[in-house]
């Protein structure tokens, strides 16, 4: 029978995915089939699995540690926010609809059943689970009818480990006050707490450590330091928006949208020397970037209004008059056509005019399209013109069909043809491909058809992850380098899988030096 162990935190941001990932390898190093699992998460990056269903990135992190492929079953519900009060609702990888902050707080114990079919999958199948929280557990005001931390850790009857963040000061009080306000039958399910992101001696904290023990009655199990290991993040709380390289010869400016999704399309620049990465958000720090890239967005009508009304638009404009490359993935690809029309009020409803430098035209639909892709580059004009016909991998969500604007058809470039891969859980929800069935037979057929969009030095696409494929990033680089006159060394790419699997395997090594794993295993034997 599977072991569970559940990482719940006395915030957000404390570290929780990442000891969560950590956990994951050293178990899977020791020799267990180990897999992550969140029954409730809230993020704008997502990830499409190969049966194409959405799930959260963060659990294909914690997949990608366990050395396991990431299945929907990790991240049964997913909330993508789209405004301060509402998100878009995915139960098993597929929307369900928009709701309120209240109207979810009072339909999500409809969701249990799905919750516990998802874990039981997970226990058939694993020796150990590992769960993660998400917040706090005391949210008092939001602990009636939980589903995601302590009400998870009953549901899985899961011993827990409390994590604080002691970089942000007051971590006993954290963890103290936390606990406080847990009733006894959720105080009974943690067995132990772990200070997060210490810098410094740490024979300093001892002292503390010994009277926070006596005063909960819960050990410590361990003292992490802030770990300097490059993985993905999917929190728009990420350090990666506060800061801007100063070095590199290529600028790329990345627009930083308030619904800024799948940041994580853009991490394999940072990890190229030669690029200097910025996250705009104000018009006086774009300054004359050799590129723009235009994100994905969780509310394109609402982003593009900012991006109008901040000004933003207007220094874009001017940017690519002087020469800057525009890019546009998903949300920002729609935003560089001619027209966004929501009909059927899948956003704002009605029809609000594009940037304009692409002739084509975006239609909201109700059905999403989700999709892993593979393909090829088409015929590109501009300054990109060398990576035609480079092969590209990646993925699609979106909620939208963008084609070629009739007044400008003549003008249109298709940017990408590629095969979408079919599976058999997506043929209906799509119409892209056929299948054809019988009782010991199943073929899967592929069909290929045009992606994006390219005019002079103007290009868009829906695939995220168009970058990561080896060898994009380099000629990507290297052409703009030839446009700014500019000859660089040898531009490296990391191999992005090779890469990860060094850092999974330095955060494992650090939470072994500086966790007591075998009380780790002590508890998780133990169980409850």
């Amino acid at each position: 029978m599977s072991k569970a162990i559940m990482i719940q935190g006395t915030m957000s941001n404390v570290g929780k995915s990442l000891i969560t990932a950590g956990l994951c390898r050293i178990f899977k190093q020791d020799g267990y089939h180990v897999a992550p699992f969140k029954s409730q998460n809230m993020a704008l990056n997502s990830f499409i699995t190969k049966e194409g269903l959405e799930m959260g990135r963060a659990q294909v992190m914690q997949a990608e540690a366990a050395q396991i492929e990431p299945s929907v079953c990790m991240n049964p519900i997913l909330l993508k926010p789209t405004n301060d009060i509402g998100s878009q609702v995915i139960v098993n990888g597929k929307v369900i609809g928009n709701m309120s902050a209240k109207e979810y707080f009072f339909y999500k114990q409809q969701l249990i059943p799905d919750i516990l079919k998802a874990y039981q999958e997970l226990e058939e199948n694993f020796d150990i689970i590992v769960i993660e929280g998400a917040g706090s557990p005391a949210e008092i005001n939001l602990k009636q009818n939980d589903i995601v931390n302590m009400g998870m850790a009953k549901m899985a009857k899961a011993p827990v480990l409390l994590v604080g963040d002691i970089d942000r000061g007051g971590v006993f009080a954290q963890l103290a006050g936390t606990t406080l306000l847990l009733d006894r039958e959720e105080r009974a399910l943690m067995k132990g707490t772990i200070i997060n992101k210490f810098r410094g001696d740490k024979s300093i904290l001892d002292s503390g450590v010994k009277m926070i023990e006596e005063i909960m009655n819960i050990p410590v199990v361990g003292v992490t330091p802030y770990i300097q290991v490059d993985l993905e993040e999917e929190d728009s709380l990420t350090e990666r928006f506060s800061y801007g390289k100063q070095k590199g010869q290529i600028v790329i400016a990345v627009i930083k949208f308030p619904r800024i999704s799948n940041f994580t399309d853009f991490s394999v620049f940072d990890r190229i020397e030669q690029v200097a990465l910025n996250y705009i958000s104000k018009v006086s720090q774009l300054g004359e970037p050799d590129m723009i890239i235009l994100p994905g967005s969780k509310n394109t009508m609402s982003d593009l209004k900012w991006l109008r009304q901040s000004g933003m638009e207007t220094a874009i404009l001017k940017a690519k008059e002087k020469g800057s490359v525009i890019f546009g993935i998903c949300g920002g690809y729609q935003m560089l056509g001619e027209r966004l029309i929501d009909l059927d009020f899948v956003e704002e409803g009605g029809t609000l005019r594009g940037i304009g430098l692409l002739p084509e035209e975006t239609r909201f639909t109700k059905k999403k399209t989700r999709t892993r892709v593979n393909g090829h580059l088409g015929n590109l004009s501009g300054v990109l013109q060398k990576l035609s016909g480079m092969e590209v991998a990646g993925y699609e969500i979106h909620m939208g069909i963008t084609e070629a604007s009739l007044a400008r058809n003549q003008e249109n470039n298709s940017l990408l043809k590629k095969e979408c891969v079919a599976f058999s859980n997506l043929q209906i929800e799509t119409g892209y491909f056929a299948i054809q069935k019988d009782e010991k037979k199943k073929e899967h057929y592929f069909n290929e058809k045009e992606d994006g969009c390219c005019y002079k030095n103007v290009y868009g696409t829906y695939i995220h992850g168009i970058f990561d494929k080896e060898g994009i990033v380099t000629a990507l680089i290297e052409a703009l380098a030839e446009k700014k006159g500019i000859v660089l060394e040898q531009v490296k790419a990391v191999n992005w899988q090779e890469y990860k699997e060094i850092q999974y395997n330095l955060l494992a090594d650090s939470l072994r030096n500086h966790l007591d794993i075998k009380k780790i295993y002590q508890i998780l034997e133990e169980g409850i």
